[in-house]
């Protein structure tokens, strides 16, 4: 079932240090690693992969306003609308409360400011079409906890208030600005001259929010765009004794909790189309040896070890002290648009793809796989490393049936569309490998 591999130069490295090794449970002090006990380097431990699919992220409070759609050629339609709730730090024209003087205020035009986060995924150098639209169900979560999903979503009206078709600069440019209806515009302008409109209450009345849709009609790009910084700018011009003076009102989103993105994937005709429900695994015998990740719409890995608790018949004292597991990235599923992320999240979770919290080493700090980026000729290199001694040597000398795993996402999963294709052990050109060193004693 396993090689070994007397590893002198281990046992010495381990000794020179002058440190105890945590295994889990069992702790490998200086007095156990003298040479003549055995270290041995196990890589034949059978690694089961899966692709799971979580029911829902909480996408509101991510400060982030993230739009865009594009075809993923494995994923699917990827697509990304943002619905917001907006307030202004004042209700009132710069009339300096005089009535005579408002007269004179007469209305410019009306426009959505996105500001650029430096966030994208997909191909920037094709058109994206964004419409606003207003919402007519106001941004309150059906839940009762008070937070908004990548499945949320509100009803709104058809009809656009304003749309542009850009080529996205999120490195090269500061901002967009989406002209939008006169007829909006105007509305809203008299509602604050005639004081019908004079705080957030009676503001959200008349707009209790917008929603920026993506076209359907061509696929890209997704980008971020800053909440806090984006705004709806109301401009308008004072007239009088033949001067003219511009002015401006801003509306922002004051409350990020009522701001929030749904994000979409339409697998139909992929590889994915019959991933099951988030209790659920589909394994990676039935994906062409292959485990997928997706930020923002839920898509997950998951890695088990069946025979984790074989080890511990191996001899009669014995313990892992170190293990890692290397994770292949899949060649050609990965491009200058569809770039790795430099590291994989990495969480506990049960069979009903439960999470109980972060992986994390011997001493409590959260541990993450790293991306190497060694290039080589046929990207053998290219990977992520995930310490997993600790992990495996409570899995090893668990009492109970029950059997943990790992589940693995990418970095900013709530509010980021990145992915990633993994191989499993059977994959031919990037397989996933584990390698164990377990003492004995």
């Amino acid at each position: 079932m396993h090689k070994f591999l007397l590893m002198f130069f281990f046992a010495i490295t381990l000794l020179s240090c002058g440190t105890d090794t945590d295994a889990g449970e069992f702790v490998v002090g200086s007095d156990y690693l003298a040479v003549n006990n055995k270290v041995i380097m196990i890589d034949t431990v059978s690694v089961e992969m899966s692709t799971i699919n979580f029911d829902s992220l909480v996408t509101s409070g991510q400060s982030r306003i993230l739009l865009g759609n594009y075809d993923d050629p494995i994923f699917g339609k990827v697509q990304s609308n943002s619905y917001f709730q907006l307030s202004g730090a004042i209700y009132a024209l710069n009339s300096g409360g005089s009535d005579t003087e408002a007269t004179n205020f007469v209305f410019d035009s009306i426009a959505m400011i996105l500001k650029y986060d430096k966030y994208y995924f997909g191909d920037t150098t094709k058109v994206q079409t964004l419409d606003i639209h207003r919402l007519i169900q106001k941004v309150k979560p059906n839940t009762d906890d008070a937070s908004f999903y990548n499945n949320s979503s509100l009803a709104y009206n058809t009809e656009s208030l304003g749309t542009i078709s850009y080529i996205p600069r999120p490195l090269g440019k500061d901002s967009i600005v989406i002209k939008m209806n006169d007829t909006f515009g105007s509305e809203l302008f008299q509602k604050i001259k005639k004081r019908e409109v004079t705080g957030f209450d009676n503001f959200t009345e008349y707009l209790k929010g917008l929603v920026i849709v993506p076209s359907t009609s061509n696929s890209s790009s997704v980008v971020g765009f800053h909440a806090a910084t984006s705004k709806l700018r109301l401009y308008y011009s004072k007239y009088q004794a033949d001067t003219e003076t511009s002015y401006f009102v801003d509306f922002t989103i004051l409350d990020i909790s009522k701001q929030f993105n749904s994000i979409s994937l339409d697998k139909t005709g992929t590889l994915l189309s019959s991933l099951p429900v988030s209790s659920k695994a589909l394994s990676s015998s039935l994906l062409n040896k292959q485990g997928f990740i997706q930020s923002g719409t839920g898509v997950a890995c998951r890695i088990d070890f069946p025979n984790i608790k074989q080890l511990k018949y191996i001899s009669e004292n014995g313990a892992i002290v170190n293990a890692e597991l290397i994770l292949k990235a899949v060649n050609n599923t990965y491009t200058q648009q569809y770039p790795l992320a430099d590291s994989l999240t990495v969480y506990v979770g049960d069979n009903l793809n439960r999470i109980s919290g972060s992986l994390q080493n011997a001493a409590g700090t959260a541990v993450f796989g790293i991306l190497n980026k060694k290039s080589d000729e046929f990207n053998e290199n290219v990977g992520y490393t995930i310490p997993v001694g600790n992990f495996l040597q409570k899995e090893m000398l668990k009492q109970s049936d029950s059997r943990s795993n790992l589940i693995l996402t990418l970095p900013g999963i709530n509010k980021t569309v990145n992915r990633i294709v993994l191989g499993d052990q059977k994959n031919l050109n990037n397989k996933i490998q584990l390698k164990i060193y377990y003492i004995s004693y």
